[in-house]
């Protein structure tokens, strides 16, 4: 039997954004590349894009050995537990994704193992080249790889796959009509069809100037002033006692006021629903002559029975839950609070909308330090964990500027230089 090794990758400029996915096919005896996909996918967010670049790899592998057995290789850690089992998939667009991948070879034939994205820099090539063409608007005119057939006479699964390959490398369709000898070998030919559409070469399209975009959402994120809680450290999230700021906060909301005036780039404001944001948000609008939008999913993550407890508290009372909630980010903390897969997916959602409804205008959102860790992880592509790297001080800014082409730039972090004397 034959066994493969399929690394994948994927990605989005913006998460949401320009999106494109990239797989290698290799011989794992040898590991002589045998095949290579490659497609820009219009916009689509991170883990949707990896999931794309993960189907394509298999059914790369499945078009040259629908017997084989595949050794998957991700720097996705979600894709992987998700994959293997160990993770559930709750968003809608990726459960579809996740059961098409499970049905290319059958259970127990397909193994799957984390990387660091140092190793996988061949599929992150072929993603980045499929997003390059996409950015300048080129046609993607694949080129069928070289593939080598199974050793043996083939199958009528083999040989629709042989079929379809040979009928896209003269250009043709292959026929809808065209018979085939089984329903196994009618899966295999519009996979390999498929799969060789998205096939490309390795060589790099170039590198090119950016086009003109226009002038970028800007994203100043102002994390609210004190509360009595902050200083001791204690989890206030949105399902807790609603804090409002102490007279320190108040302070500090006045000084970032100040400092927001001074440099009179701020168009608008917008606040998380929560006390704590909104009354420091008020005390800067008041400043700057401007009015308060809120939006709910600014909100802070709901920790749950965490709620006013400090993190020892909560590790000393709950100790199996907190260390699940460190290590998985589909895990919620005790009695019901938000994961934070849930809070990105409303971040994401609000970003979007925030995006489009101030294109080219520069906003100020007022809110908390899971929402901003996490704008600031997605503009950076950075994995889930990079949340717990993060120090981001009571009334901090931070800025992103998100483009047309759905790229960002990360433009300030957790600058406190305001509230110096």
């Amino acid at each position: 039997m034959r066994e493969f090794v399929v690394e994948a990758d994927g990605g989005s400029r913006g998460n949401p954004g320009p999106a494109g996915y990239g797989a290698a096919v290799s011989d794992a005896a040898t590991g002589e590349t045998l095949a290579e996909a490659a497609e820009f996918i219009g916009v689509a967010t991170n883990n949707v894009a990896e999931y794309r670049g993960l189907l394509a790899g298999l059914r790369a592998a499945h078009a040259l050995d629908p017997e084989a057995r595949v050794a998957v290789r991700m720097d996705s850690k979600l894709v992987v537990e998700q994959m293997s089992g160990r993770w559930k998939i709750k968003h809608p667009d990726m459960r579809p994704l996740a059961t098409e991948a499970r049905s290319v070879f059958p259970p127990g034939r397909v193994t799957y193992e984390w990387i660091p994205r140092e190793r996988n820099k061949h599929a992150d090539r072929l993603a980045n080249e499929a997003m390059d063409a996409g950015a300048k608007g080129e046609t993607w005119t694949p080129r069928v790889p070289a593939v080598l057939e199974p050793e043996g006479p083939p199958g009528d699964a083999r040989a629709g796959a042989a079929a379809a390959r040979a009928a896209l490398s003269k250009g043709r369709a292959v026929p809808a009509a065209e018979p085939v000898e089984s329903p196994d070998a009618a899966r295999s030919d519009t996979r390999a069809a498929r799969t060789v559409a998205s096939a490309t070469t390795t060589s790099s399209p170039g590198w090119s100037a950016a086009p003109d975009l226009g002038a970028p959402a800007t994203f100043v994120l102002l994390r609210h002033g004190e509360t009595p809680l902050t200083p001791q450290k204690r989890f206030s999230g949105s399902g807790g006692s609603d804090p409002a700021l102490s007279e320190v906060g108040r302070e500090q909301a006045r000084l970032v006021a100040g400092s927001l005036a001074r440099r009179g780039t701020v168009q608008a404001v917008v606040a998380s629903p929560l006390a704590r944001t909104r009354e420091t948000a008020a005390i800067v609008a008041a400043r700057l002559g401007l009015d308060v939008s809120v939006d709910d999913g600014l909100r802070e993550t709901d920790f749950g029975a965490w709620e006013g407890l400090t993190f020892g508290e909560a590790r000393e009372r709950y100790p199996d839950d907190l260390n699940a909630w460190l290590g998985d980010p589909e895990a919620r903390p005790t009695g019901g609070g938000e994961s934070f897969a849930e809070t990105a997916e409303r971040i994401e959602e609000a970003r979007a909308r925030l995006v489009a409804e101030y294109k080219g205008r520069t906003v100020l959102l007022v809110t908390h330090v899971t929402p901003i860790k996490t704008l600031l992880r997605l503009a950076l592509g950075a994995p889930p964990e990079s949340l717990f790297r993060m120090e981001l001080s009571a009334a901090s800014l931070s800025a992103v500027a998100y483009y047309g082409d759905g790229n960002a730039s990360v433009r300030l972090f957790n600058d406190t230089s305001h509230l110096r004397p």
